[in-house]
């Protein structure tokens, strides 16, 4: 409380305060400290700022307005790539987009997630954005992602002060699109997350972090925050590819992608798994694939098969510009095309 009354004594209703914390700890102290988390439900008067690519455009457009933007740029402690004792490699949570990009220790043990990283928007936005960030993504939808002007003449929706879903109507929930780059890769990589709180630190699957619901995609309390990923060692060492479906060849989010991460053994697919993105409200491992791969030599006729379960697996919805026919085809397409890339690496 004291972090945020000494930085932000004019926050309120037409004014947001700002702190930047220099240590861990006194983000999350400042971020379980602000008045409106004392008491009644949960809600999200501090913002947290890492790169700010997503979240400035966002409160731009009144999506988020909060009471406070606790800004994390200061903190050392949760920036750079390293390696453990154990073979597995941490990376803080501040890390740049592009720091992975060009990590060469990610680059020939991970490959799946520098060539993901490589695709996030453009080379200045990958500068500012995090790793972080990209996990906390907040989902999109072509109702959401306007101006207040905009979303107040279509009678807002549910994600946004609003109780109807123009995407699905009649519907109860939210069918935002998780749009993040690096999450499938994670996921593939089987990757974990380490939260930070009062209460200490936890470390979870990341594929356990989201919840599969556009307007509360992630389980992430107000006094919580993302501090570390973590790639296990065992992980290390497939060849990976992603591929991304988007209208132009830079900036934009995906409005569908595709990562793949396989080891070949004598000939045969030894283990493999794919992740979809964009398609539908959280990133997922298609449930399946690896059962279908394992022990078999790869050909076109399993590619294609194995492109038919992720497609199945996508549920896209019109919250793009692209029909959800063509998007859902095109995680088939990408599938196919991204396994046979794997195995030929």
């Amino acid at each position: 409380m004291e972090l945020l009354s000494t930085h932000a004594p004019y926050a309120g209703r037409n004014h947001v305060g700002t702190a930047a914390p220099g240590r861990p700890a006194d983000a999350v102290s400042a971020s379980a400290a602000s008045p409106s988390n004392a008491g009644g439900p949960p809600r999200f008067p501090v913002r947290i700022l890492a790169g700010g690519t997503d979240l400035i455009p966002s409160m731009r457009q009144k999506l988020f307005e909060p009471e406070y933007v606790l800004d994390l740029r200061a903190i050392a402690e949760l920036k750079g790539i390293r390696q453990r004792a154990d073979g597995s490699i941490e990376i803080g949570a501040l890390t740049t987009i592009r720091e992975i990009e060009r990590s060469t220790l990610l680059r020939q043990h991970f490959p799946v997630l520098t060539e993901a990283a490589a695709t996030v928007a453009s080379p200045v936005l990958r500068n500012m954005g995090t790793i972080g960030g990209n996990i906390c993504l907040d989902t999109r939808c072509l109702w959401y992602n306007q101006s207040l002007t905009w979303r107040k003449g279509c009678g807002f929706c549910i994600k946004k002060d609003g109780d109807l879903c123009h995407v699905a109507p009649g519907g109860t929930k939210c069918w935002a699109a998780f749009s993040g780059d690096t999450p499938p890769a994670l996921l593939c990589l089987n990757a974990e997350i380490e939260i930070a709180s009062p209460r200490g630190t936890s470390r979870i699957s990341l594929a356990d972090f989201y919840t599969g619901i556009g307007d509360n995609y992630r389980k992430l309390q107000p006094d919580e925050i993302l501090t570390r990923v973590f790639l296990p060692s065992s992980s290390a060492g497939y060849s990976g590819v992603y591929r991304k479906l988007r209208v132009r060849g830079s900036i934009d989010y995906p409005l569908a992608g595709v990562a793949v991460v396989m080891r070949r053994s004598n000939g045969h697919i030894a283990d493999a798994r794919i992740g979809i993105t964009a398609v539908n409200p959280a990133p997922l491992i298609v449930k399946g694939a690896t059962e279908l791969l394992e022990g078999k030599t790869l050909d076109e006729q399993l590619a294609s098969a194995v492109g038919d379960l992720a497609a199945r697996t996508a549920k896209p919805l019109t919250t793009s510009a692209l029909t959800p026919g063509y998007r859902r085809e095109m995680i088939r397409v990408f599938t196919k095309r991204a396994v046979l890339a794997a195995a030929a690496n």
